[in-house]
């Protein structure tokens, strides 16, 4: 099925200032329904929003920080570009959409409202640009993976706990609603500047129940992708976001990721040296999957998340909520309501205020900020010993 709605079929109704775009597609409410609590805005550069500065790159656009010019409040936007507006709407925004309407919590970002505008003209043919559409969401300040590639941003354990204990706070609360992030990983972690931490980019979100035979496993990226997805599986819930969560805990700790992989296989093979090898004895409904018996999956391997980690993790309360939630059998994996109640976030130190270490920094950190000045300076870096591989 195409990833795209037929621009025919969305309808513009110029009635009041909460309309939008009609169309119906998969059982999803129509755009009305769906964006009919968030203004439109007509031209978002000519009356609402300037000075952008590029801050990342999402599922389906580009993300950019502005300014709103009559309260110099800043947010984020969106953008949604329609290059050959006969290829239509993405899907996956009118789900994000959709989703981001649902959820009201304060660990999730959110959608203040929508708007459209054309993008910059293209001055050598001297005609306007194509149509975008803009979601505008709250701004935050920085997100976790560039926060965690700054040498200089030192956590201590009870700011540790409080990123972890808000993850969860908001990965419970989702789950609650029936959907899927389905793309955990520390760069779609959010954090403003007094400490308050909001899961981002719900591109690949979806909700429970969604499909009955079953969702995509081309989902979550690769380094945070859970093994039931690397074997095929298509049926799955909550817990492919519980093992992003533990890949982006111990993140806290090593600084950087904890399994690079540069291909599927690489990825088990990672996962098999950490957690053990991936057998029925340990995950009995494996053999279910469809890949389980086509690839060469490493033999041999005791689990030794604690044991790799020790170097970096002193608390033992620590070690035991990162095994349960790496753990091979999704059935098994701790999940997020009762990850918050683990002994881990309730012994001293408790959870902390992160405005103390934020506070040292009045510059943004962002992912694509680092990846930029990679782009431009492309040297090797020299890995500090607070980076060492786990491996």
């Amino acid at each position: 099925m195409s990833n795209k709605v037929p621009l025919e079929d969305l309808q513009r109704t110029e009635s009041t200032s909460t309309s939008f775009i009609t169309c119906g597609v998969n059982n999803m409410p129509t755009f009305n329904q769906t964006a009919s609590r968030f203004p439109i805005c007509e031209d978002v550069h000519k009356y609402k929003y300037e000075s952008r500065v590029k801050i990342g790159q999402g599922t389906y656009g580009e993300v950019f920080k502005v300014k709103h010019r009559h309260n110099n409040q800043y947010v984020a936007i969106k953008r949604i570009l329609l290059e050959k507006e006969k290829e239509g709407f993405p899907l996956t925004a009118i789900r994000e959409i959709k989703i981001l309407q649902l959820l009201k919590n304060i660990n999730i970002v959110n959608l203040i409202e929508i708007c459209k505008g054309e993008t910059e003209p293209n001055h050598s043919r001297r005609i306007a640009g194509p149509t975008s559409f803009y979601l505008v969401l709250d701004f935050c300040d920085h997100d976790l993976a560039g926060l965690l590639a700054n040498d200089n941003v030192q956590f201590n354990l009870a700011e540790i706990k409080s990123v972890i204990s808000q993850l969860f706070n908001g990965l419970s609360y989702i789950h609650s609603k029936k959907i899927l992030h389905r793309d955990m990983k520390s760069a779609n972690v959010l954090i403003t500047r007094l400490g308050v931490l909001k899961l981002a980019d719900f591109g690949l979100g979806r909700m429970v129940g969604d499909a009955e035979d079953g969702f995509t496993n081309r989902v979550v990226t690769l380094w945070y992708r859970p093994p039931e997805l690397l074997l095929g599986a298509r049926k799955y819930g909550p817990s492919v976001d519980l093992w992003g969560a533990g890949c982006i805990m111990a993140e806290m700790w090593t600084r950087s990721a904890l399994l690079p992989g540069n291909s599927e296989s690489e990825q088990l093979d990672l996962i098999s040296k950490l957690c053990g090898s991936i057998t029925p004895e340990v995950w009995p409904s494996v053999k279910q999957l469809e890949l389980f018996n086509k690839l060469q999956l490493m033999q041999g391997q005791k689990r030794r998340v604690k044991d790799r980690l020790s170097t970096y993790m002193m608390d033992s309360n620590a070690h035991d909520l990162l095994d349960r939630l790496l753990t091979l059998d999704p059935s098994q994996r701790i999940n997020a309501a009762d990850a918050l109640h683990h002994d881990f976030l309730w012994s001293e130190p408790l959870p902390g205020d992160l405005s103390r270490v934020l506070s040292q920094f009045n510059q943004s950190m962002f992912e694509y900020y680092k990846n930029s000045r990679r782009r431009r300076n492309p040297r090797p870096k020299i890995l500090k010993q607070n980076r060492t591989k786990v491996f």
